[in-house]
């Protein structure tokens, strides 16, 4: 039984390019975070792989990910389901700010915080402890179970809702997962084994031409 779990930051989005805090926000994807998940796809394609089932989020740069995914791999018309719980993090009043006059307003360290603590919030919105707090539930009860009957499944989703999965999938710690970046439209893939845990892992590499 393959238990194939593929997980999918989205291309780089518009306010990715200017710096930008995202969030809950919903800016589309530039040419390169197009370019991006078509990559993807043709690097999942040409190594064989396949999918049964994707899940994305709420937000559009995460849905057309997903969809320019399954469209270069010819899986268009696989069910596709979408949730709020798989959202980016919520920044709540940095939402809409760039990251630089964010860091002149409150100072590097604080802002720094603010991005990469487990469970400090930035002011009106959510810590990765609270985007895990709905990222683990919805994984648990709807997509680890497609994976273990046997489906291939992809998730396509955010910077800080993958951090919370791959912290529990690759047993990171609260200091541990400071240190993590998830790049755009590089899709991490997992194998699971019979007990959930993971049986290997690997990282797409940005080595293919987009003609």
């Amino acid at each position: 039984m393959e238990r194939l779990l593929v997980l999918a930051r989205h291309g780089q989005s518009e306010w990715n390019l200017k710096n930008l805090f995202t969030g809950w926000r919903d800016p589309g994807l530039t040419d390169r975070g197009v370019e991006e998940a078509v990559k993807a796809g043709r690097w999942m394609k040409g190594e064989g792989y396949g999918f049964d089932v994707a899940f994305t989020s709420d937000l559009g740069r995460a849905q057309r990910t997903c969809a320019l995914i399954l469209e270069e791999m010819g899986l268009s018309n696989i069910e596709t389901l979408r949730s709020q719980a798989l959202n980016e993090r919520d920044y709540g009043d940095l939402s809409g700010l760039n990251k630089d006059d964010a860091r002149a307003r409150w100072g590097a360290e604080q802002v720094h915080v603010w991005r990469r603590s487990y469970d400090v919030a930035p002011p009106g919105g959510e810590s990765l402890k609270d985007t895990a707090a709905r990222v683990l539930p919805y994984y648990i009860e709807k997509i680890l179970p497609r994976v273990m009957s046997g489906e291939r499944v992809l998730v396509a989703a955010h910077g800080n809702s993958l951090r919370a999965l791959v912290m529990v999938l690759d047993h990171l710690t609260p200091a541990t997962i400071a240190g993590l970046e998830i790049a755009t439209g590089v899709p991490l893939v997992y194998h699971l084994n019979a007990d959930t845990t993971v049986a290997g892992k690997a990282v797409l590499e940005r080595d293919i031409d987009v003609a």
